[in-house]
Order: C-alpha cells, then sequence, then structure tokens
C-alpha cells in the first residue's frame, strides 16, 4: 500500500546512481516539489548524486524550475532527453561535459517508457532514420563524453528501422492531482496525462519504486474509478505538495479551460498586421485541406491559426504533441495545454496517432535549412535546444511545411502597393550548404514521397530528388539580388512564378477550403 510522505521523506528512497524518469511538459504534470527537495537534499547531504534521468518533453522554465533542479554538477552523470532549451542548467552539464548527454525524439521516449513497461526489448521505430539520431551521424549524443551507442540500426523484412535500447528504471517521480488513502491517483486537475503511468508502469516492471506527487488526498473508495488513470497498486510513495510548487502550468495555478471543467467562449481574435509574419502565414494557409488534422509548432507557425481565423476557416483540427486534439492550443510556458480541447490523450497514445500518419499537414519553424532540403531546429553554434517532437511529427504527416522570414538578425520589411520591399536585410543566412545538425532529412522525404515545403515572406521552395526547387517569389522581389544572392547554394530555378497577390492585401483573401 503507498505511503504519504512529506518530499524530504520520497527523496530518502532515491539511491546514488539511481535512474530516474520524471513526467511533464513544460510546466504542466512537473513533480515540483519533490525535484525541488532533490537539489535541497543533495547541496546539504550530497545525495541523491550520480543519477541519470530520462524524460521525453521539455521540463522547465528557462530558469530555475523543473528539471534545473538536477542541474547542480555531481547530481546528475548521464542525461536522455526530448528537449533541453527550457532546462539551460541541464544544457549547462552538457555543453561543459560535466555529464553524458543524448537528445532522442519526443515521442519515442514517450512510447519508449511503455515498451519497458512491457518488458519488450526497448523501441523499434523508422522514427529518426537519416537524423541525428541515426548511429550512422550522431547517434543522439550531443557532447564529447557521451560514447556509448544506446540507438541501433536493425533489419526487419528487407527494412531499416532504429533500435533504442532498453534501459533499467529505478525510481519513477510523477505527477496526479488527487490521491486516495490506497493510492489510487487521478490527474483531473491537470493539463492532461502525459506520459506517467507509462513510466510508473516502467518502474515497477524494473523492480523500482513510484513516488508520486498530488495536490489533494481523498479518503479510500471515494474516487470514481474512470477518473483514476495511475492505480495505487503501482504506486509506493505519495507527496502532498503546496500549491505553489503543484500549479497546472507556469502561468496558471489553475485554468478549468485546459482541462475541460469548462468550455470557455473564445474571444473574437484579432487580424494580423500585414508584415512578413501574416505574409508567411497566409502562404502556409493557402495549403489548407477542409477538415485537416493540423500541428503547428511555437512561434511563426501560430499565425496560420490566425489567419484561418481571420478568412473564417473553422474546419482545422489543432493538436499538440501533449495529447491534445482539438481547441485552441496554449503557448509560452503553457505551452501542452489547449483551451475548450475535444480530446486529451496520453502522450503515448498521441505519437502513436502522429507516427501512423494521423496529421495531415505539420506547419513548423524553419532555422536552417541546406542544398538537400534538410533540417535544423536542434542546435545552433554548438548549443542543444533539442528535437522535442519535431522528428516524429515531421517524418510522418502527410505533408510538411517549413516556414520562417528567409533571413534572419536585423531583418526590416514592408509591403508597398502590393509588393514586398525589403528595407533592412537580415545578418544571417538560412539556406545554407549543409545544416550544422539535421532534424528533418529531406533524402528520407523523398524516399517515402513525402510532400514538403520551404515558405518564407519572399520565397517558396519545394523539395524534388534533385534538391529545392524555387517554385515562387513575392511581387516586388528580384530572384537573383534578393534571393540567390543571400543562400550558400543554387536552387533549381525553372519555372518561378509570382506568389498570390491576395496575400499582399491589406484585407481579407477570401480564402476557401
Amino acid at each position: 500500500m503507498a505511503k504519504f510522505v512529506t518530499a524530504a521523506e520520497a527523496v530518502q528512497q532515491i539511491k546514488d546512481g539511481a535512474t530516474i524518469a520524471t513526467s511533464g511538459f513544460v510546466g504542466g504534470l512537473i513533480p515540483e516539489a519533490v525535484l525541488k527537495e532533490m537539489e535541497a537534499s543533495f547541496r546539504a547531504n550530497n545525495t541523491p548524486k550520480d543519477m541519470t534521468v530520462i524524460y521525453a518533453a521539455g521540463q522547465g522554465d528557462s530558469g530555475e524550475r523543473g528539471l534545473n533542479h538536477l542541474g547542480d554538477e555531481g547530481m546528475l552523470k548521464r542525461i536522455i532527453g526530448g528537449h533541453f532549451n527550457l532546462t539551460p542548467r541541464l544544457g549547462e552539464l552538457v555543453n561543459n561535459n560535466k555529464v553524458e548527454a543524448y537528445n532522442l525524439p519526443q515521442g519515442t521516449l514517450s512510447q519508449w517508457f511503455r515498451d519497458i513497461a512491457g518488458r519488450r526489448p526497448g523501441t523499434i521505430t523508422k522514427v529518426g532514420l537519416r537524423t541525428f539520431v541515426d548511429p550512422r551521424l550522431e547517434g543522439g549524443k550531443i557532447n564529447d563524453v557521451t560514447k556509448e551507442d544506446i540507438v541501433e540500426v536493425i533489419e526487419l523484412g528487407g527494412e531499416e528501422w532504429l533500435w533504442y535500447h532498453p534501459h533499467k528504471i529505478d525510481v519513477a517521480i510523477i505527477r496526479g492531482t488527487t490521491a486516495d488513502e490506497d493510492g489510487n491517483v487521478t490527474m483531473d486537475g491537470e493539463i492532461g496525462t502525459g506520459e506517467a503511468l507509462a513510466i510508473a508502469e516502467a518502474a515497477k516492471a524494473c523492480g523500482g519504486i513510484v513516488i508520486v506527487q498530488v495536490k489533494d488526498v481523498a479518503a479510500k473508495n471515494t474516487l470514481d474509478p474512470r477518473d483514476v488513470k495511475i492505480p495505487g497498486v503501482i504506486v509506493d510513495y505519495v507527496v502532498k505538495a503546496d500549491e505553489a510548487d503543484h500549479m497546472m502550468t507556469w502561468d496558471y495555478a489553475y485554468n478549468p479551460a485546459f482541462n475541460g471543467d469548462v468550455k470557455v467562449p473564445l474571444d473574437s481574435v484579432a487580424p494580423l498586421k500585414l508584415n512578413n509574419r501574416k505574409i508567411i502565414a497566409r502562404r502556409c494557409a493557402m495549403e489548407l485541406i477542409p477538415d485537416a488534422v493540423v500541428n503547428l509548432g511555437i512561434g511563426m507557425p501560430e499565425g496560420v491559426s490566425v489567419v484561418a481565423a481571420e478568412e473564417g476557416i473553422d474546419s482545422m483540427v489543432l493538436t499538440t504533441e501533449a495529447g491534445t486534439i482539438g481547441g485552441v492550443p496554449a503557448g509560452g510556458l503553457s505551452f501542452g495545454a489547449a483551451t475548450n480541447a475535444s480530446v486529451i490523450l496520453d502522450q503515448p497514445y498521441q505519437f502513436d496517432f502522429y507516427d501512423g500518419g494521423g496529421v495531415d499537414l505539420a506547419i513548423l519553424g524553419l532555422a536552417e535549412s541546406d542544398v538537400n532540403g534538410n533540417i535544423n531546429v536542434s542546435k545552433f553554434n554548438g548549443r542543444v535546444a533539442g528535437c522535442g517532437g519535431f522528428i516524429n511529427i515531421t517524418q510522418n504527416s502527410k505533408k510538411v511545411i517549413f516556414c520562417g522570414t528567409f533571413t534572419a538578425g536585423g531583418l526590416k520589411e514592408e509591403v508597398k502597393d502590393g509588393k514586398l520591399v525589403i528595407t533592412s536585410e537580415g545578418r544571417n543566412k538560412k539556406f545554407l550548404k549543409q545544416v550544422e545538425q539535421v532534424t528533418f532529412s529531406g533524402a528520407y522525404a523523398n524516399a517515402v514521397g513525402q510532400p514538403v515545403l520551404y515558405v518564407t515572406e519572399r520565397a517558396v521552395f519545394k523539395l524534388t530528388p534533385e534538391g529545392l526547387e524555387l517554385i515562387e517569389v513575392a511581387p516586388g522581389i528580384d530572384i537573383e539580388k534578393d534571393v540567390l544572392a543571400y543562400m550558400d547554394f543554387k536552387p533549381i530555378v525553372k519555372d518561378v512564378k509570382l506568389m498570390d497577390a491576395r496575400i499582399f492585401e491589406d484585407k481579407p483573401m477570401g480564402l476557401e477550403l
């Protein structure tokens, strides 16, 4: 039967050298009270130390919270994670070669927990082939001290697959909402369920322990069994946390629209100003199809939903990696939640849906591209940001659009008389001979026949077996002076059309699906 303990008492159960797995998505589902106590225990008593931490999504606030609590040198000896941007303290350990470190696809890690729970031989998938996760490139290793291969290319049925090796998990540290006296845990006050159950079952399958942080405690036999997501038979320790350490997201202590407690009216969305962001979003929106299941990345791609609202397109179904389908995904430090979601799936099942081709259109950011159509969003100037769910999503969506400005760093543009005018060119090129790290493989996309577009405010490219082909330019743009001069390679140029004139008019386009 689960024991109800303080965070300090729970942390005493974590042995030096243990492999821990943690739940969380940005700020949602983070067991903050336990992580904070781990940091305090290490600073006071030099324990727990030399741990391995395995996690799927980014778990932090770009500051001190979340997995940043494990950032003291000596606490960790190895990190296997899906994303690093939100955990700068872990990133510093990685960059300074103070820990062994791997970056693996977020979705595959969430499924990997489920496979370990079933005592299967790790995870076998095509996700990651020909990207930096492929051992023929980097094998997911992200610093110089990391040597062991934990991903392997195998052949099954005459096809190549990646085998993500199994690993023992000693401690699961997860979060729920309410625990009854038998340790049964609901998650009804969270943004979703994430991969918490898979992590807990994985630890138990390995003979490990499960620590669950909750906000409330209930009498036994009072919880609706349909609401229980973590059964008490696999819970060892329950920690009741203060509200300050159990926020729904980093932005909200509680938002009833995030967990379906209420459906809220959505305020009318103000149209975007006619600038390069709107130009890009409009061109991307022209690729929408009726009732499309869509995944939008953070930043520039978010403008597509604003354009769709302006154009009266309401048939688009938005999804997030955290498990939401429908509604309006939240941004910033609440990313992973969705207002008025129709469905919230466990994260491993959401990625089954993604990996199985369930997304009709993925629109994600364009940080760097190269002559082969590869995209890098995971490593810049040696600093690891991480791939997150990017590889799962882009590799398996029916169609992919990468979008962003053509150059970066000081770029200024405006629209005059239906034409794009560049007033100050960006300092940094985005179209390079070779990207620093391959997060998306153009060669793989060509091999499976996946349609891929690269949309910028002044030029649109498509992926072909021969390389990138320039297919459209904005009115007012000179191909030689404004496009080719700022590329480190020459794309295919043979039948270039002007982008739709409606994109550059300061009124609704009249876009219909």
